[in-house]
């Protein structure tokens, strides 16, 4: 007789176990996988606290860098970005050096927990561009008093993040996409998403789609949850409206989250590391757990993500062996116990289906700067940012001075946005950050030309300027907007 097994393939998982609870939860969800025969390999890495105190600036050593890079998945407890020591957030680090464009947050009613919007049916899933946006971290004090955050988005950043919702979309057989921006008031970097989206958006007939504003869509999460099934946004965006979902549901204790990219990915609990709680074997799991059972799902092992899956529910929904935040009664058991009644409830099947997934399958980029030449280009002014005390009426008769004689003359003064030279009767608090704005008496085609150089030399003899910003034409458009209040 023949009593040899059949060998199970394992992939090899960089885990990064965390600070604060993270050791404790992973731990957890570590047990549940060896129980479930997950086919997982561990391979344990540093990020976080301990390596802001070993001086690493990023928070996340080479070896660990070099681990994910290997192994392409990543399993993630919480990471502290340490007050005091350590220059940039771990978390923020590994998106960008791995370039995880698409952060997915699954957002469902779970059995068992208790909410205001319990019997909804929320079941949903918002996919935020996490890589672009105001969190590229271009930012400078143009004054004392002026900060300036730098807000960037980019057709193909559009692209991908549409793509990858409408991949998800079909994997899990959902039905409708909405797309959430601030295009009615940001019109060229959020404009720049809706425009991709429905350009886009005919390649996916089998799925309904529809736009909405951002600040709407946060009334709408509240007001009628049920109704999105997922939402594609922009960073910071997405960044507010996934915590905001998380909480209808029962807050970011229980939610997972996965990024992903072209070369690597990883899965996440997204709440914090809870110093409070740390080694008191009191913290709760499911968000780990959940994030690693995503990480199954991405892997193709749907069969062992369905039966984990299951055993929480079943576990949830049995309400005996809670920890102390999902307890109903107010005091719950330890980690230990929680861990101990999943592993017990392997195998069986909860009244809560899991959903029926395919694999997700991202469009790949290719390897190279991405440019697109418009068939005319026109410059045809210059906006130069100036630092004065000056009031709008004598600065405008300042920079009207300079002008004369040169190949600009100045249009119009802004402060904040709005016009204030020529005076438009507003009244506008001013700060002495003016966005001066020069139009070229003869539209340039290519190069800035020479007279752009000349007037801010002059310029600079007698004010402070802080940048210069090209006003161009593309394919006969204007590709900048104009202040509020200019006729």
């Amino acid at each position: 007789m023949n009593n040899t097994h059949p060998t199970i393939t394992k992939t090899r998982v960089t885990a990064m176990p965390g600070d604060g609870i993270g050791p404790e939860v992973f731990d957890a969800t570590r047990r549940i996988f060896e129980a479930a025969n997950a086919p997982i390999e561990w391979e344990i890495a540093e990020a976080g606290a301990e390596a802001f105190k070993k001086n690493i600036p990023s928070g996340a050593p080479r070896e660990t860098l070099d681990s994910i890079a290997r192994n392409g998945l990543a399993l993630k407890g919480p990471l502290e970005t340490p007050v005091g020591y350590g220059a940039k957030s771990a978390n923020v680090t590994l998106r960008k050096h791995f370039e995880l464009y698409a952060n997915i947050r699954p957002v469902r009613e779970l059995p068992g927990i208790k909410t205001p919007f319990t019997g909804r049916g929320i079941d949903m899933v918002i996919v935020r561009e996490n890589v672009e946006d105001v969190y590229a971290g271009i930012e400078h004090m143009q004054t004392p008093d002026v900060a300036q955050c730098l807000k960037l988005m980019t057709r193909p950043g559009c692209e991908r993040i549409i793509r990858a919702a409408f991949g998800l979309a079909l994997a899990e057989d959902r039905k409708k996409l909405t797309c959430a921006t601030k295009a009615n008031i940001m019109k060229l970097t959020e404009g720049m998403m809706k425009r991709v989206f429905e350009q886009v958006g005919p390649e996916y007939p089998s799925i309904a789609q529809d736009h909405i504003i951002i600040d709407n869509c946060a009334h709408q999460l509240v007001i009628a949850p049920e109704q999105f099934d997922v939402i594609v946004t922009s960073n910071m965006n997405g960044d507010i409206i996934s915590d905001l979902a998380a909480g209808l549901v029962g807050g970011l204790g229980i939610a997972p989250s996965a990024n992903l990219g072209d070369h690597a990915a990883i899965f996440e609990a997204v709440h914090g590391s809870a110093p409070q709680i740390a080694g008191k074997g009191l913290a709760n799991p499911t968000a780990l757990l959940s994030a690693a059972i995503m990480m199954l799902r991405h892997i193709g092992a749907f069969e062992t993500a369905a039966t984990i899956e299951q055993a929480l529910f079943i576990t949830l929904a049995e309400g005996e062996n809670l920890t102390g935040d999902l307890s109903p009664r107010g005091h719950g058991v330890g980690t230990d116990k929680f861990v101990g009644q999943i592993i017990d409830n392997l195998g069986r099947s909860s009244n809560l289906a899991s959903r029926e997934y395919r694999p997700l399958h991202l469009t790949p980029w290719p390897n190279l700067t991405a440019h697109t030449e418009p068939k005319s280009r026109e410059l045809i002014g210059v906006d130069v940012f100036i630092e004065s005390d000056l009031s709008a009426a004598d600065l405008g008769d300042s920079l009207t001075k300079i002008a004369e004689g040169s190949a600009l003359r100045l249009d119009s003064i802004s402060n904040r946005g709005v016009q204030v030279w020529p005076s438009t009767g507003g009244q506008t608090f001013l700060v002495d950050h003016f966005d001066c704005r020069f139009m070229l008496l003869t539209p340039a085609e290519g190069n800035v030309p020479q007279g752009i150089a000349d007037l801010v030399g002059k310029i600079g003899q007698n004010h402070a300027w802080m940048h210069v910003e090209k006003l161009q034409r593309f394919d006969g458009k204007d590709a900048f907007e104009r202040p509020q209040g200019e006729g």
